[in-house]
C-alpha cells in the first residue's frame, strides 16, 4: 500500500427536545411492536445507570475465557509501518483492477511489536474517510482506524458511494475492496485478526451491514450509524457465523427514516435489529434501558456464540453521528452519548472465532 498524500491528525430547546423525545419514544415503541421484535420475548426496563456523561453502557458479555482470548498475529508485525504513531496518511492500494484509496489513522503508542485492533470505517455517500475523520472521534479508540474512501456512483453529483445502495457504482465490487484492504493491513502493519470490526454511516453503515452478512469470516463484529440497509445487490444475509451487531440511529432521521421508507426499499430499524436477533438466536430481550434522557438502547441477549444485539435509539435525533465532533449531517445530535465510546464497549471484546483464521502468516 502506497502513500500518497498525509494529513494531521486531528430552558426553552430543552423543552422542546423532551417534547421530541416523547414523540420519538412512541415512535420507537410502535415501530418495535409493528416488526414483531419486541412482542414474543417481552421487554424488561432497566433505569440509567449512574455513567459519565458520553459513557456506554452497553456489554455484549460474549467475550471468550481469557485463556483463548490471546491476539493473532498478522505477517505485518516487526514491519516498518511508513508513518508515525497518532497521524493519519491517504493510502492506495490496487483492488479489483482499479485503484482505490484509505485515510489511515495508527493509534498513539502504534508499535510494530503489538498486534492491534482495526476498525474499518465507511462513509456516507458524498462525504470522504477524511470527512468522516473529522466528525466521528474514532482515532481516539486504541486501534488501526482505516477510513475507506468510495467510488463515485450515479445520481446526481460526483458522490462517492458503496455497493448495495441503489446509486452505487455499476460493477465495482466492494466487498472484495474490503478484503484486499485488509489483506494489505495485515501485511503492513501488526493487526490482530481476530479483532477487526466495521462501521459507518448512511451508506457506508448500510454497507458495514453488508459486511456482516458477506464477510462474517474475517469481520468480528459490525456498529452502523444512521445507516441506510438498502437490500440494493444484497438481498439476502447469510452470515457464516452469528455476528454480534450495534446499530445507532435518530428517530427523527428523515434522510433514512427510522421506522423505514417502503418505497426506497428500507427497512424500519427495528425490524433490521429483529432480523439479527433471529439470525444469531437471541431468547431475551429486548431489555430497555434509558440510557440518558434522549437515548434508549434496546438489547437482546442469550444468542448464539454470544453474538448480543443492540440498537441505540437517539429520541428525536436526525440524520447525525451521536457526539459529533463537527457537522456530521442534518437534524438534532445528541452529546449524551458519544458514538465511538458506545461502539466501542460493544465491539472491543468480540473475537473472531479461530477457525475462521487463515494459519498461513498468523502467529499466536
Amino acid at each position: 500500500m502506497s502513500t500518497t498524500t498525509a494529513s494531521s491528525a486531528h430552558g426553552g430547546a430543552g423543552g422542546a427536545r423532551r417534547r421530541l423525545g416523547r414523540r420519538a419514544a412512541l415512535l420507537t415503541a410502535l415501530a418495535l411492536a409493528a416488526s414483531g421484535v419486541a412482542g414474543p420475548v417481552g421487554a424488561t426496563t432497566v433505569s440509567a445507570a449512574p455513567a459519565l456523561p458520553g459513557a456506554a453502557t452497553q456489554h455484549t458479555g460474549a467475550a471468550a475465557p481469557a485463556a483463548v482470548d490471546h491476539p493473532v498475529r498478522s505477517a505485518g508485525c516487526g514491519t516498518d509501518p511508513g508513518q508515525e504513531p497518532g497521524t493519519s496518511v491517504l493510502r492506495t492500494l490496487t483492488s479489483d483492477g482499479r485503484e482505490r484509496s484509505v485515510q489511515l489513522h495508527l493509534p498513539d503508542g502504534y508499535r510494530s511489536d503489538r498486534a492491534w485492533p482495526v476498525v474499518l470505517v465507511f462513509h456516507g455517500r458524498g462525504n470522504t474517510g477524511a470527512g468522516t475523520e473529522a466528525f466521528a472521534g474514532l482515532d481516539a479508540l486504541p486501534a488501526i482506524v482505516a477510513y475507506g474512501n468510495g467510488v463515485v456512483g450515479t445520481g446526481d453529483g460526483d458522490r462517492q458511494a458503496w455497493e448495495g445502495a441503489p446509486y452505487s457504482a455499476p460493477g465495482v465490487d466492494d466487498v472484495a475492496y474490503t478484503d484486499d484492504l485488509l489483506d494489505t493491513l495485515e501485511s503492513d502493519l501488526c493487526v490482530d485478526t481476530r479483532r477487526v470490526y466495521a462501521t459507518g454511516k448512511s451508506n457506508g453503515g448500510g454497507f458495514a451491514g453488508i459486511l456482516a452478512c458477506e464477510l462474517s469470516d474475517r469481520v468480528a463484529a459490525v456498529a452502523p450509524v444512521a445507516a441506510a440497509f438498502y437490500g440494493t445487490g444484497h438481498p439476502d444475509c447469510a452470515p457464516q457465523r452469528p455476528v454480534p451487531v450495534i446499530e445507532l440511529h435518530g428517530t427523527n432521521d428523515v434522510t433514512i427514516p427510522y421506522v423505514g421508507d417502503v418505497d426506497r426499499g428500507l427497512p424500519a430499524i427495528p425490524h433490521w435489529a429483529g432480523e439479527w436477533v433471529g439470525r444469531n438466536g437471541c431468547t431475551t430481550g429486548p431489555e430497555v434501558e434509558a440510557t440518558a434522557d434522549d437515548v434508549t438502547t434496546y438489547r437482546w441477549t442469550d444468542c448464539a456464540a454470544g453474538a448480543e444485539v443492540t440498537q441505540v435509539a437517539v429520541l428525536g435525533g436526525g440524520h447525525t453521528w451521536p457526539g459529533e465532533d463537527s457537522y456530521s449531517g442534518g437534524g438534532y445530535a445528541t452529546h449524551s452519548i458519544e458514538a465511538h465510546e458506545v461502539m466501542w464497549e460493544f465491539l472491543r471484546d468480540e473475537r473472531l472465532p479461530v477457525r475462521f483464521l487463515d494459519a498461513q502468516g498468523a502467529t499466536s
